[in-house]
């Protein structure tokens, strides 16, 4: 489950789950829901991994996210589709998606930037709890 908050003139995510890996997975698909009015209209045509190392959750969590923003901005990608694999030393990452189409893909917010601010990885009673705040 995610869902998108308000944050002054930020947008705020907020994911839970009940594993890490599902937890990153839906953050990538929260913030591609920010980006794209209907993300079902992304069609999974073509795949991007992403492998980073570290420790930290919230800052593996800041990276995986950023670098996917990175990949669509420079490929014009919007992605869809995400599967993690979160370890002790760091990720593997798979995003699916298409490059995208002004036809079938609607623009919801222009995502320019994740930030660190009030950034968390948390457990929250049987699960997981992740909000992120990115620049629109």
């Amino acid at each position: 489950m995610y869902e998108l908050f308000e944050h002054t003139a930020d947008l705020g995510l907020r994911v839970r789950a009940a594993d890490l890996d599902t937890l990153f997975a839906e953050a990538a698909a929260c913030l591609f829901s920010a980006v794209v009015e209907d993300v079902g209209t992304v069609e999974p045509r073509t795949s991007v991994t992403v492998e980073l190392a570290g420790t930290d959750r919230e800052f593996l969590l800041f990276d995986w996210l950023r670098d996917l923003l990175l990949k669509s901005d420079e490929d014009h990608m919007v992605f869809g589709r995400f599967e993690v694999r979160v370890r002790d030393d760091g990720l593997t990452g798979t995003a699916w998606g298409e490059p995208f189409d002004a036809a079938r893909h609607m623009l919801a917010h222009e995502v320019k930037a994740i930030t660190y601010h009030e950034l968390k990885v948390v457990r929250d009673g049987d699960g997981w709890l992740a909000e992120v705040i990115v620049d629109i």
